[in-house]
């Protein structure tokens, strides 16, 4: 579990900062750490590169953004099938089959241009001969223990990756362009940012996307005073969005900062009515206004 955690973890983030081209100042490092990366996560790696393009361009954006980690109300499912990359791996090892055969799905023809389907299709090939030479070394040494250390990490050992996804957006504004309304930063240890590579401040990221990671706390400071306050960390973000998803099952339309506005009318009206229902009636406040909620000196 240990080696699965260190090999996707930091996999994940090298993978995403080398695709921005944020990683190192020469351009065949980030491509070569980017490539590498992208296999050990099992990800096309050109496909992705332009879906990640797509979710900042609209991010969080129902129908647009291809990297919605679930839809509202939210599939439970698909998150708890994803702690262990059973929803989105087999997904990806199709389509490594589906471009290995010069094709891609309907989603993506949306988004990769047509000069980057031939990469594509090559990446996939080359990709699909290195599973096929851990699964022959598999039945030559009659052990699983190669695809212990290679392919396999990216399904054990992905907890830490979802429970980070998970923070990004989720719970959040959807079909909004401020990335302070659909985007959540928090604070993290030193072991868990490292691993991480500062992308807990994601809402910096997404509002200055070439920043590099190293200097996204700097950028923090420099714009914290206008933001949502953080949060604390990484279990208080999560409890954030558990409650929001749970509500949202409910009620599809309802994000975080709604549903604590929501929440304390009800206290309040509960209160009330125990006082008597002429007295209810008198003092029933009108519904919050909640667009503003999540900034608290608005």
């Amino acid at each position: 579990m240990a080696y699965g955690i260190l090999y996707a973890t930091p996999a994940d983030s090298r993978w995403h900062e080398c695709g921005h081209g944020t990683a190192f100042k020469t351009p065949w490092m980030n491509e070569a750490v980017y490539q590498i990366a992208s296999f050990m996560m099992l990800r096309s790696a050109t496909p992705w590169r332009w879906s990640h393009t797509r979710h900042h361009t609209d991010t969080f954006i129902v129908g647009r953004d291809p990297e919605i980690l679930t839809e509202r109300p939210p599939v439970w499912k698909v998150l708890i099938m994803e702690v262990a990359h059973l929803y989105g791996g087999p997904k990806e090892l199709k389509r490594f089959f589906l471009h290995a055969a010069g094709k891609v799905d309907r989603t993506e023809n949306e988004y990769i241009p047509a000069s980057e389907r031939r990469k594509t299709y090559w990446e996939a090939r080359i990709y699909l001969f290195i599973l096929l030479a851990v699964v022959a070394l598999c039945v030559f040494t009659k052990s699983v223990l190669p695809a212990m250390f290679v392919f396999l990490p990216s399904f054990y050992g992905s907890i830490i990756v979802i429970l980070y996804a998970m923070t990004q957006h989720l719970g959040l504004y959807e079909d909004v362009l401020d990335h302070r309304l659909n985007t959540r930063t928090m604070y993290l240890n030193p072991v868990l940012r490292f691993l991480y590579w500062n992308m807990n401040y994601h809402i910096e990221h997404h509002m200055f996307p070439m920043v590099p990671y190293h200097q996204l706390p700097q950028l923090h400071e420099a714009m914290k005073h206008d933001c949502p306050a953080p949060r604390p960390g990484l279990f208080p973000a999560l409890k954030e969005v558990f409650v929001a998803l749970r509500r949202q099952k409910k009620r599809p339309c309802l994000c975080h900062r709604e549903a604590a506005a929501v929440d304390r009318e009800s206290l309040l009206l509960r209160r009330i009515e125990r006082s008597g229902p002429q007295m209810a009636h008198k003092l029933r406040p009108a519904r919050p206004h909640v667009t503003n909620a999540y900034f608290p000196n608005s």
